[in-house]
């Protein structure tokens, strides 16, 4: 998750979402929010780490891979870390207006096992920071 916090950071002028995908315990993609600087509704983190770890494995089927995101999935996300089969998932902050893997729709279940909350504190924070400096 640290890894996906320092994603998290790289954003500029998105909003600070990262993500890394994990395969026997080795980071084999990274990805952050691009949707602003790419102008690309698609430009979430998970979506680029998919990108990334597909391109890498020349595979779209992820079954033995674990995806870290500062930010809990959106649906969109969600569908795509459900059809790519990732196994687990493990998120900081829940999204509570758009959440899809707990805090409002449940869409990765049964197949996914979810884990939210990790480093909870420090990844709100930065979502929070970014936030407070876009309406100063």
């Amino acid at each position: 998750m640290k890894e996906a916090i320092r994603q998290a950071r790289n954003c500029d002028i998105d909003v600070p979402v990262g993500c890394v995908i994990v395969q026997d315990g080795k980071i084999i993609a990274t990805g952050h929010n691009t949707r602003e600087k790419e102008h690309s509704v698609t430009g979430h983190a998970e979506i680029n780490a998919i990108r990334a770890a597909c391109e890498k494995l020349s595979a779209w089927q992820l079954t033995d891979c674990d995806i870290y995101v500062t930010l809990e999935p959106c649906p969109m996300c969600a569908g795509a870390i459900k059809a790519a089969r990732i196994r687990n998932v493990y998120f900081g902050s829940f999204n509570k207006t758009d959440g899809a893997a707990m805090s409002v729709y449940n869409i990765l279940y049964p197949e996914t096992c979810v884990y939210g909350g990790i480093l909870e504190e420090e990844c709100t924070a930065i979502l929070t920071d970014f936030f407070k400096n876009l309406r100063v």
